[in-house]
């Protein structure tokens, strides 16, 4: 894998932050916290200077991540996705993770596990992808697309999603039902969870609130943690201040509960990551 991907190792098994985009959210940050005070926003601002711009913008990063070990090879989200996705109406699509992975040393086709940590455009975007819109020719075989030609862009791999978060589906965005959860279901590669399961690299986590049904990955090697958190905290506010709500959080009181209950893993003993989609770096020790 090239030097310059980062990663880091937990014993055997490797996280590695695949980068799709970058930029700006859509509303005015004092919108998305309205809780938060000018002396947290100054915190957050000194913890993560790249989470704004020269406007005062709130600008994210948007990444996927894969976790390798000798017992395979586990995608978590699928970023923003190319140019014709969902995200397009507000996310700067086209986005980059193809090249990432292929930085990364990971064909999609070696891919046997893809956690969607929840329905939102810019997590699911390089999910399913039509022909056309897949650079790496690798999609699934052509008897695998739907009727309009939308296949798995990992074409060997099952799709995780807890049972919550696709019962919430027509709440959360009903278009997906037909770019996304059709095509997957049609290609039997959907696995719907049911709480907290194993994964062959790791263990997937309930964290709901953001979504209804929005979980994380954890991976473990004795005193040392990784989680791959998803959308559990989407700025570094929430980091420093698990309480403060944000605007796009379907159960504010659940999600709080989720970051707090997550956060609390770290100890005196414990050495624990973050590997964050939104925060400016990949991997943050707390």
């Amino acid at each position: 894998m090239a030097t310059s991907v980062p990663h880091i190792d937990i014993g055997s098994t490797e996280v590695i932050a695949l980068a799709d985009a970058e930029g700006p959210f859509f509303s005015p940050r004092a919108e998305a916290f309205p809780e938060a005070t000018a002396e947290q926003w100054a915190e957050a601002d000194r913890y993560d200077p790249g989470g704004v711009d020269a406007e005062g913008r709130w600008w994210l990063q948007f990444r996927a991540y894969a976790i390798r070990s000798d017992k395979g090879l586990t995608v978590v989200d699928a970023g923003i996705g190319p140019a014709d996705s969902p995200a397009a109406s507000w996310a700067p699509v086209p986005g980059a993770l193809p090249a990432s992975l292929a930085a990364a040393g990971i064909d999609p086709a070696e891919v046997d596990t893809v956690v969607l940590t929840h329905l939102h455009t810019d997590h699911v975007g390089w999910a399913v992808v039509t022909e056309a819109a897949d650079p790496s020719g690798s999609g699934a075989a052509p008897d695998d697309a739907s009727a309009d030609g939308r296949r798995p862009y990992f074409p060997n791999a099952e799709y995780l999603l807890q049972r919550d978060e696709f019962d919430a589906l027509d709440l959360l965005n009903p278009q997906l039902r037909e770019t996304l959860v059709d095509p997957l279901a049609a290609a039997d590669r959907l696995r719907l969870l049911d709480g907290d399961t194993p994964l062959r690299t790791g263990r997937v986590v309930t964290t709901p609130g953001h979504t209804p049904g929005h979980q994380s990955v954890l991976v473990a090697d004795g005193h040392e943690l990784v989680l791959v958190t998803g959308d559990l905290l989407v700025h570094a506010l929430q980091l420093l201040h698990p309480e403060l709500a944000y605007a796009q959080e379907c159960d504010p009181e659940a999600a709080r509960h989720s970051r707090e209950r997550m956060l609390r893993r770290t100890s005196a003993t414990t050495t624990f990551h973050l590997a964050t989609p939104h925060l400016t770096e990949p991997f943050l020790s707390v």
